[in-house]
């Protein structure tokens, strides 16, 4: 397939480097990774000749993990320990910075309540969502990739297919993706306004940092975890 037709999210696959570029470009991989890489570097003012480039020079360096080679226990290991543990403890760590701030500056920069409600909004849809995987999907996900070692068929879940929870899944993302633009937005990209005291300056670092993690996050399971665990349910379903 030529380059310039292939999907963010076939790119990002193929090349989990360049989820760095993307990030630095503006280009959503995670929820809005189904655009050509043509349309996606059109939107952002960048030629792809400019991503395959940088893309190339990056390849040379240290080789990322391939999360599409790796076993589905192994993904799913890696999104629990690194993924859900992060946003969990960074929730905390910034809903308390966010009200120190915005308790010491809101009266100058009204954005801030702005952006505590956002991220309020954020927090209280990322932790059920996080408990869904946890106790429904991802034990699934397992148990048919137990059953794919031995070739046994697995026996319909509740939910008929792994394809019902994925696509609720993939709405959620969705939901996240559009309140991390909002924070995006109200932030001004994250820049520190002049009078920024120490702790301002560490929120919005942090909150830009949160918001690559959750790009990434998001990227494994919807370009990577579930294509691969639809597919592998096929034919196993007794």
């Amino acid at each position: 397939m030529n380059t310039t037709q292939k999907t963010v999210r076939e790119f990002a696959v193929e090349f989990p480097n360049a989820t760095r570029l993307f990030e630095k470009l503006g280009i959503d991989y995670c929820c809005g990774g189904n655009r050509s890489l043509k349309d996606a570097c059109a939107a952002a003012g960048v030629s792809v000749d400019e991503v395959t480039r940088w893309n190339e020079s990056a390849r040379i360096g240290e080789a990322p993990t391939d999360f599409a080679a790796i076993s589905l226990r192994a993904l799913v290991t890696h999104i629990l320990d690194k993924h859900h543990v992060d946003t969990r403890s960074e929730i905390e760590r910034l809903q308390s910075l966010i009200e120190k701030v915005w308790n010491a500056h809101g009266a100058n920069h009204p954005e801030l309540a702005r952006l505590k409600s956002s991220f309020q909004n954020l927090s209280a849809e990322l932790e059920p969502h996080m408990i869904k995987e946890e106790m429904v999907l991802f034990p699934y996900i397992l148990r048919l990739e137990e059953h794919a070692k031995k070739n046994q068929p697995v026996s319909a879940p509740p939910f008929r297919t792994i394809a019902n929870p994925i696509q609720m899944m993939n709405m959620e993302h969705d939901g996240a993706g559009y309140l991390l633009r909002q924070i995006r937005h109200v932030t001004s990209d994250f820049t520190v306004p002049p009078d920024a005291c120490m702790s301002y300056q560490t929120l919005y670092k942090a909150l830009e940092e949160f918001e690559r993690d959750l790009h990434q996050h998001i990227h494994l399971e919807n370009n990577i975890l579930f294509p691969r665990a639809i597919g592998m349910e096929k034919g196993l379903l007794a």
